[in-house]
Protein backbone atom coordinates (compact mmCIF):
# COMPACT_ATOMS: atom_id res chain seq x y z
CA UNK A 1 0.00 0.00 0.00
CA UNK A 2 1.34 3.45 -0.71
CA UNK A 3 0.65 6.38 1.31
CA UNK A 4 1.66 10.30 0.99
CA UNK A 5 4.46 11.55 2.38
CA UNK A 6 3.22 12.99 6.14
CA UNK A 7 1.70 16.36 5.72
CA UNK A 8 2.04 18.89 8.61
CA UNK A 9 -1.29 20.41 9.52
CA UNK A 10 -2.99 21.92 12.73
CA UNK A 11 0.08 23.13 14.60
CA UNK A 12 -1.25 25.67 17.50
CA UNK A 13 0.81 28.55 17.66
CA UNK A 14 0.48 29.94 21.45
CA UNK A 15 3.01 32.81 22.79
CA UNK A 16 5.83 30.10 24.20
CA UNK A 17 5.65 28.65 20.52
CA UNK A 18 3.86 25.49 19.26
CA UNK A 19 1.57 23.56 22.01
CA UNK A 20 1.42 20.40 19.97
CA UNK A 21 1.62 19.32 15.76
CA UNK A 22 -0.54 17.05 13.99
CA UNK A 23 1.44 14.94 10.98
CA UNK A 24 -1.04 13.34 8.80
CA UNK A 25 -0.30 10.78 5.95
CA UNK A 26 -2.90 12.73 3.68
CA UNK A 27 -3.71 16.08 2.39
CA UNK A 28 -6.45 17.80 4.50
CA UNK A 29 -9.98 16.18 3.67
CA UNK A 30 -8.51 13.12 2.02
CA UNK A 31 -9.44 9.88 3.92
CA UNK A 32 -6.62 8.91 6.10
CA UNK A 33 -4.51 5.54 4.59
CA UNK A 34 -4.97 3.67 7.87
CA UNK A 35 -7.04 3.61 10.94
CA UNK A 36 -4.11 4.51 13.12
CA UNK A 37 -3.55 7.89 15.06
CA UNK A 38 -0.70 7.92 17.35
CA UNK A 39 -0.34 10.77 19.79
CA UNK A 40 2.83 11.62 22.28
CA UNK A 41 0.98 13.80 25.07
CA UNK A 42 4.19 14.20 27.48
CA UNK A 43 7.13 14.58 24.64
CA UNK A 44 7.05 18.45 24.55
CA UNK A 45 10.02 20.34 25.96
CA UNK A 46 8.90 24.32 25.67
CA UNK A 47 8.71 25.95 29.15
CA UNK A 48 6.66 29.47 29.06
CA UNK A 49 8.15 32.01 30.44
CA UNK A 50 4.93 32.29 32.90
CA UNK A 51 6.03 28.96 34.54
CA UNK A 52 9.59 29.69 34.78
CA UNK A 53 8.73 32.65 36.56
CA UNK A 54 6.26 30.79 39.48
CA UNK A 55 8.71 28.04 39.78
CA UNK A 56 10.85 26.81 42.26
CA UNK A 57 12.67 24.28 40.31
CA UNK A 58 15.01 25.12 37.45
CA UNK A 59 13.67 23.56 33.73
CA UNK A 60 16.30 21.11 33.84
CA UNK A 61 15.09 19.26 37.00
CA UNK A 62 11.50 19.44 35.19
CA UNK A 63 12.66 17.94 32.30
CA UNK A 64 12.76 14.75 33.78
CA UNK A 65 8.79 14.66 33.60
CA UNK A 66 9.54 14.68 29.89
CA UNK A 67 8.76 11.41 27.97
CA UNK A 68 11.96 12.51 26.15
CA UNK A 69 12.69 11.28 22.36
CA UNK A 70 9.52 9.82 22.29
CA UNK A 71 8.59 11.53 19.33
CA UNK A 72 11.18 10.93 17.65
CA UNK A 73 10.75 7.05 18.09
CA UNK A 74 7.15 7.43 16.07
CA UNK A 75 8.62 10.30 14.08
CA UNK A 76 8.24 7.52 10.43
CA UNK A 77 5.01 6.91 11.38
CA UNK A 78 3.32 9.74 8.91
CA UNK A 79 4.94 7.83 5.98
CA UNK A 80 3.76 4.43 6.69
CA UNK A 81 -0.01 5.74 7.10
CA UNK A 82 -0.25 6.47 10.75
CA UNK A 83 -1.90 9.83 11.54
CA UNK A 84 0.58 11.45 14.53
CA UNK A 85 -0.42 14.17 17.41
CA UNK A 86 2.67 15.32 19.23
CA UNK A 87 3.01 17.82 22.11
CA UNK A 88 5.15 20.57 22.08
CA UNK A 89 4.40 22.57 25.56
CA UNK A 90 6.01 20.32 28.50
CA UNK A 91 3.87 18.09 30.57
CA UNK A 92 5.18 19.49 33.46
CA UNK A 93 3.39 22.76 32.34
CA UNK A 94 -0.18 21.18 31.31
CA UNK A 95 -0.45 17.50 31.52
CA UNK A 96 -2.73 16.57 27.63
CA UNK A 97 -2.83 12.80 29.35
CA UNK A 98 -4.97 14.11 32.65
CA UNK A 99 -9.04 15.01 32.38
CA UNK A 100 -8.86 18.67 31.95
CA UNK A 101 -9.78 20.32 34.86
CA UNK A 102 -8.36 17.77 37.03
CA UNK A 103 -6.86 20.17 39.59
CA UNK A 104 -5.10 19.99 43.22
CA UNK A 105 -6.73 22.75 44.87
CA UNK A 106 -3.67 23.13 46.97
CA UNK A 107 -2.25 24.72 44.50
CA UNK A 108 -4.47 27.40 44.07
CA UNK A 109 -5.39 30.54 45.89
CA UNK A 110 -8.74 30.63 45.70
CA UNK A 111 -11.36 28.04 45.51
CA UNK A 112 -11.77 26.22 42.29
CA UNK A 113 -15.01 26.04 40.62
CA UNK A 114 -17.43 22.93 41.62
CA UNK A 115 -16.42 21.74 38.40
CA UNK A 116 -12.94 21.11 39.51
CA UNK A 117 -12.47 17.66 39.65
CA UNK A 118 -9.52 17.30 43.30
CA UNK A 119 -10.16 14.29 44.61
CA UNK A 120 -8.46 11.58 42.12
CA UNK A 121 -5.87 9.40 42.42
CA UNK A 122 -3.55 11.54 40.38
CA UNK A 123 -4.29 14.77 41.74
CA UNK A 124 -3.24 13.14 45.31
CA UNK A 125 -0.07 12.09 43.87
CA UNK A 126 0.48 15.64 42.48
CA UNK A 127 -0.16 14.89 39.02
CA UNK A 128 -2.81 16.61 38.15
CA UNK A 129 -3.76 17.86 34.68
CA UNK A 130 -1.07 21.02 35.80
CA UNK A 131 0.87 19.10 37.88
CA UNK A 132 2.47 20.06 41.49
CA UNK A 133 4.97 18.07 41.51
CA UNK A 134 8.00 16.49 39.67
CA UNK A 135 11.41 14.90 39.66
CA UNK A 136 11.10 12.42 42.25
CA UNK A 137 7.82 14.49 43.99
CA UNK A 138 9.57 17.87 44.43
CA UNK A 139 6.86 20.90 44.87
CA UNK A 140 7.18 22.96 40.75
CA UNK A 141 5.88 26.10 42.10
CA UNK A 142 7.13 28.58 44.67
CA UNK A 143 3.75 30.81 44.97
CA UNK A 144 0.40 29.87 44.83
CA UNK A 145 -1.48 29.89 41.43
CA UNK A 146 -4.63 31.54 40.41
CA UNK A 147 -7.26 29.48 38.70
CA UNK A 148 -6.79 31.76 35.98
CA UNK A 149 -3.52 30.81 35.19
CA UNK A 150 -4.86 27.17 35.06
CA UNK A 151 -7.99 27.66 32.58
CA UNK A 152 -5.51 29.12 30.31
CA UNK A 153 -3.19 26.59 30.09
CA UNK A 154 -6.30 24.16 29.43
CA UNK A 155 -8.28 26.24 27.50
CA UNK A 156 -4.89 27.32 24.97
CA UNK A 157 -3.38 23.46 24.92
CA UNK A 158 -5.42 20.74 26.67
CA UNK A 159 -8.47 21.56 24.96
CA UNK A 160 -7.47 21.93 21.16
CA UNK A 161 -5.24 19.21 21.81
CA UNK A 162 -7.93 16.78 22.21
CA UNK A 163 -10.68 18.74 19.84
CA UNK A 164 -7.43 17.61 17.18
CA UNK A 165 -6.99 14.07 18.50
CA UNK A 166 -10.95 13.31 18.34
CA UNK A 167 -10.94 14.78 14.76
CA UNK A 168 -8.27 12.14 13.56
CA UNK A 169 -10.10 9.60 15.73
CA UNK A 170 -13.28 10.60 13.90
CA UNK A 171 -11.79 10.98 10.32
CA UNK A 172 -10.38 7.37 11.03
CA UNK A 173 -13.37 5.89 11.75
CA UNK A 174 -14.97 7.32 8.63
CA UNK A 175 -12.78 5.71 6.33
CA UNK A 176 -11.96 2.41 8.11
CA UNK A 177 -14.85 1.62 10.09
CA UNK A 178 -12.49 1.71 13.14
CA UNK A 179 -10.06 4.00 15.05
CA UNK A 180 -6.79 2.42 16.36
CA UNK A 181 -5.10 4.68 18.99
CA UNK A 182 -1.69 4.52 20.49
CA UNK A 183 -0.69 6.47 23.08
CA UNK A 184 3.39 6.35 23.36
CA UNK A 185 4.91 7.12 26.84
CA UNK A 186 8.10 6.43 28.57
CA UNK A 187 9.26 5.39 32.03
CA UNK A 188 12.13 5.99 33.92
CA UNK A 189 14.68 2.90 34.08
CA UNK A 190 13.82 2.58 38.09
CA UNK A 191 10.13 2.30 37.49
CA UNK A 192 10.96 -0.48 34.99
CA UNK A 193 13.25 -2.27 36.92
CA UNK A 194 10.34 -2.89 39.52
CA UNK A 195 8.07 -4.81 36.83
CA UNK A 196 8.34 -8.07 35.78
CA UNK A 197 8.38 -8.91 32.03
CA UNK A 198 8.72 -12.72 30.18
CA UNK A 199 11.88 -13.27 31.45
CA UNK A 200 13.09 -10.35 33.59
CA UNK A 201 13.12 -6.78 34.00
CA UNK A 202 10.01 -5.31 31.95
CA UNK A 203 11.18 -3.53 28.51
CA UNK A 204 8.01 -2.21 27.73
CA UNK A 205 4.41 -2.30 29.28
CA UNK A 206 1.09 -2.17 27.19
CA UNK A 207 -1.94 -0.89 29.19
CA UNK A 208 -4.95 -1.39 27.95
CA UNK A 209 -7.39 -0.72 31.19
CA UNK A 210 -7.48 -4.48 32.01
CA UNK A 211 -9.08 -5.25 28.48
CA UNK A 212 -11.94 -2.12 28.61
CA UNK A 213 -9.93 -0.08 26.20
CA UNK A 214 -9.42 -2.13 23.13
CA UNK A 215 -10.06 -5.57 21.66
CA UNK A 216 -7.88 -8.22 23.30
CA UNK A 217 -6.43 -8.71 19.27
CA UNK A 218 -5.15 -5.69 19.35
CA UNK A 219 -2.68 -5.80 22.58
CA UNK A 220 -1.85 -9.28 21.59
CA UNK A 221 -0.85 -8.43 17.83
CA UNK A 222 1.56 -5.81 19.89
CA UNK A 223 2.68 -7.99 22.63
CA UNK A 224 3.75 -10.85 20.07
CA UNK A 225 5.54 -8.37 17.91
CA UNK A 226 7.40 -6.36 20.60
CA UNK A 227 8.72 -10.09 22.24
CA UNK A 228 9.19 -11.12 18.38
CA UNK A 229 11.85 -8.26 18.54
CA UNK A 230 13.19 -9.44 21.75
CA UNK A 231 11.76 -7.03 24.48
CA UNK A 232 10.31 -8.53 27.34
CA UNK A 233 6.36 -7.07 27.83
CA UNK A 234 4.44 -6.66 30.82
CA UNK A 235 0.37 -5.89 30.44
CA UNK A 236 -1.21 -2.66 32.73
CA UNK A 237 0.92 -2.94 36.13
CA UNK A 238 1.91 -0.32 37.06
CA UNK A 239 0.83 1.40 34.00
CA UNK A 240 -2.71 0.45 32.61
CA UNK A 241 -3.44 3.56 30.80
CA UNK A 242 -3.98 7.62 31.71
CA UNK A 243 -7.03 9.49 30.90
CA UNK A 244 -6.31 9.12 26.55
CA UNK A 245 -6.51 5.77 26.55
CA UNK A 246 -9.44 5.55 29.34
CA UNK A 247 -11.33 7.93 27.82
CA UNK A 248 -11.09 7.28 23.91
CA UNK A 249 -11.13 3.22 24.64
CA UNK A 250 -14.56 2.40 23.35
CA UNK A 251 -14.41 -0.58 21.74
CA UNK A 252 -17.96 -0.74 21.26
CA UNK A 253 -17.96 2.63 19.48
CA UNK A 254 -15.36 1.63 16.87
CA UNK A 255 -12.58 3.63 18.96
CA UNK A 256 -9.47 0.60 20.29
CA UNK A 257 -6.98 2.61 22.41
CA UNK A 258 -3.95 1.30 23.75
CA UNK A 259 -1.06 2.56 25.45
CA UNK A 260 2.73 1.92 25.16
CA UNK A 261 5.31 2.73 27.81
CA UNK A 262 8.81 2.46 26.70
CA UNK A 263 11.65 1.97 29.59
CA UNK A 264 14.34 4.67 28.83
CA UNK A 265 17.03 3.34 29.44
CA UNK A 266 16.75 1.11 26.30
CA UNK A 267 17.18 4.53 24.31
CA UNK A 268 18.90 7.49 26.36
CA UNK A 269 21.13 8.31 29.23
CA UNK A 270 18.98 9.44 31.93
CA UNK A 271 21.46 11.76 33.66
CA UNK A 272 22.73 13.42 30.42
CA UNK A 273 19.34 13.36 28.84
CA UNK A 274 21.84 12.34 25.69
CA UNK A 275 20.32 9.57 23.29
CA UNK A 276 21.94 6.24 22.99
CA UNK A 277 22.57 3.39 20.37
CA UNK A 278 19.61 2.00 21.29
CA UNK A 279 17.53 4.90 19.87
CA UNK A 280 17.96 4.07 16.37
CA UNK A 281 17.05 0.26 17.20
CA UNK A 282 14.12 1.27 18.64
CA UNK A 283 13.38 3.64 16.26
CA UNK A 284 13.47 1.06 13.30
CA UNK A 285 11.24 -1.35 15.85
CA UNK A 286 8.54 1.52 15.97
CA UNK A 287 8.40 1.64 12.54
CA UNK A 288 8.31 -2.62 11.77
CA UNK A 289 5.34 -2.79 14.59
CA UNK A 290 3.72 0.50 12.69
CA UNK A 291 3.64 -1.63 9.91
CA UNK A 292 2.15 -4.88 11.31
CA UNK A 293 -0.66 -2.39 13.13
CA UNK A 294 -1.51 -0.83 9.33
CA UNK A 295 -1.77 -4.26 7.83
CA UNK A 296 -4.50 -5.38 10.87
CA UNK A 297 -7.93 -6.23 9.71
CA UNK A 298 -9.29 -3.85 11.59
CA UNK A 299 -12.56 -6.02 10.99
CA UNK A 300 -11.53 -8.22 13.25
CA UNK A 301 -11.64 -6.12 15.61
CA UNK A 302 -14.98 -6.07 16.98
Amino acid sequence: MSVARPIPSETLETLAGPAFEVLRAAPAGAPPPTALVFASPHSGEVYPPDMVEAARLPVETLRASEDAFVDRIIAGAPALGASVILARLARAYVDLNREPWELDPSMFDEALPDYAQGRTARVAAGLGAIPRVAGEGRPIYARKLTFAEARDRIELAHRPYHDALDRQLAAARAAHGAAILIDWHSMPAAAARGIRGRGGSCDIVLGDRFGAACSPKLTGLVERELEGMGYRVARNAPYAGGYTTEHYGRPAKRTHALQIEINRALYMDEDTREPTEGLAKLTADAETLTRALAGMDVGELK
